[in-house]
């Protein structure tokens, strides 16, 4: 008999448009190969009031939430790729709503996680029912991504309507431990006891460590999950640490429950794969036509409206390369936060100075991303700055797809980085990377074998180094074409496979052998 696993997540690149980073990746592509293996799988997301619409409704799931009987919809969906083994849903409450970053997370800068806490909750507490009333079937295994979905730890120890949670191994993965979804244990309608009035729970089981009157989503799937997984085991190594930012970031208030997790024998250290087959495919030579298909497109979109302006203005920076492309490109494709370019936006010069170093060798540096509102602003105003910076402020798979496919050099100046995804895609490509060594980041990538790191022992040393390796990496590109082929052929040939990942998931996390 195959085994039966429950994917839990806030994302699934599986479906059109329901990923924001990394972790839609991840919930794609390990249900393929735990199904590949014979297994049966199910994914489940919130529809945010979009993703059921041209679903097949399979199940009405009641539960109480806040005090009153809630009915949730659980709609099958049909994926991007269909594979055997492997059904994919979502569920929808009208109170599951869209954000503004993805169309899926809210930002809140003045009470964070307040609405996006709301809805995870109440998509937790359905997919509690959805368990209990059968809907996939009898479950081995439930795999929890990040702080969304640590409420069904919750439930299974503490609340009575969903004892069939109690059956089930419950493995809890950490894509990003900075992101904590920390919100008041009472006395507001976006808080624990609002939501499970009368529950009896044990405070230690959920108290954030520095605010004691606060519940700690990410530190309960940490204190409760029956295995915890980080993405890389480099960055399991540095979460054991304290976190002493900007030169260090480790366990961001929670490494005591990282260390008595790993003394406990439930931390792991597991690398993510890239995917390697059945993968979308771009056409070489469409980098700048695609960028300026899409930002038509984009101008014609309503919500686009309050950006029109500066779409322009990236449109006619790109319009010139069309018929005159640079002779060396950067690119980077990524959410736009403090995790991936605080270095850019606290210390201005060093992006200056990579511009102006690349606008000598007639080079050219494209990102392209959507955040947090203040990055998004300093990257518009530095894309006026600079005629050479082309910032493409809006999402597009098949943009993604050229940029990968087409940069000389890939740029991931992460603070901090988990596993990475991004050096993995562009690499696959046969492309460097220049990263900051850290994490996932120096577990992937070997400098000046398949790309470029960048460190120091301080922010200061990290900032000096960052501006005398990129220096050093655009010397190698025009002087010495017989290296950078080497190391070019080295990064396409370098595999980070699922194969490998999910065996150690089996192994390890899921306990079946």
């Amino acid at each position: 008999m195959p085994y039966r696993f429950l994917f839990v997540a806030a994302e699934n690149d599986a479906l059109a448009d329901c990923k924001a980073g990394g972790m839609g990746d991840v919930v794609r592509d390990v249900p393929r190969e735990i199904a590949a293996r014979g297994d049966e799988v199910s994914v489940v997301v919130p529809a945010y009031g979009r993703l059921h619409k041209n679903g097949e409704r399979t199940a009405e799931v009641e539960f109480s939430f806040a005090g009153v009987v809630y009915t949730a919809e659980l709609f099958k969906v049909v994926p991007k790729k269909e594979f055997p083994g492997i059904t994919h849903y979502v569920l929808h409450h009208p109170e599951i709503k869209a954000g503004q970053i993805a169309h899926m997370y809210h930002h809140d800068p003045e009470e964070p996680f307040y609405n996006d806490a709301v809805k995870f909750a109440i998509f937790c507490t359905a997919v509690a029912g959805a368990v209990q009333q059968g809907c996939f079937g009898n479950l081995e295994v439930i795999h929890l991504h990040d702080w969304h979905t640590s409420l069904l730890l919750f439930l299974r120890e503490f609340n009575s309507d969903f004892p069939e949670l109690g059956k089930i191994r419950m493995v809890y993965t950490i894509h990003n431990l900075a992101i904590q979804g920390i919100r008041p244990l009472r006395n507001n309608p976006s808080a624990l006891e609002t939501w499970y009035p009368g529950c009896v729970y044990t405070l230690s089981a959920l108290q954030d460590p520095r605010y004691p009157d606060c519940v700690n989503l990410m530190a309960l799937g940490i204190r409760r999950a029956d295995a915890v997984h980080t993405v890389s085991p480099s960055y399991m190594e540095d979460i054991l640490k304290p976190s002493e930012p900007p030169e260090f970031i480790g366990g961001e208030g929670l490494e005591a429950d990282l260390v008595a997790a790993r003394e406990e024998s439930r931390l792991f250290g597991i690398l993510n794969g890239c995917n390697y087959k059945n993968i979308r495919t771009a056409t070489r030579g469409r980098l700048f036509p695609n960028t300026i298909q899409e930002i038509f497109r984009w101008l014609q979109m309503e919500d686009k409206k309050y950006k029109a302006d500066f779409l322009a203005h990236t449109g006619e920076k790109v319009f010139r390369f069309l018929e005159n492309p640079p002779s060396f490109v950067c690119t980077s494709v990524a959410r736009l936060t403090e995790q991936k370019f605080y270095f850019f936006k606290n210390t201005p010069r060093v992006l200056e100075g990579i511009l102006e170093r690349l606008r000598e060798v007639d080079g050219v540096y494209m990102l392209l991303g959507t955040g947090a509102p203040e990055y998004e602003d300093f990257f518009r105003k530095m894309s006026y700055a600079f005629p050479n910076f082309i910032f493409t402020n809006a999402q597009s798979e098949d943009l993604i797809d050229s940029m990968y496919l087409e940069t000389d050099l890939y740029l991931m100046p992460s603070l901090f980085e988990p596993c990475g995804i991004s050096q993995m895609l562009s690499m696959r490509n046969g492309n460097p990377c220049f990263a900051h060594a850290t994490g996932g980041l120096n577990d992937t990538i070997r400098h000046m074998e398949t790309g470029f790191l960048f460190g120091g022992g301080s922010y200061k040393a990290k900032i000096e180094n960052m501006e005398l390796v990129f220096n050093q990496v655009v010397a190698l590109f025009l002087e010495d074409q017989e290296q950078w082929s080497k190391i070019r052929k080295a990064a396409e040939k370098e595999r980070f496979t699922w194969g490998s990942a999910v065996a150690a998931y089996y192994k390890e996390l899921y306990r079946l052998q």
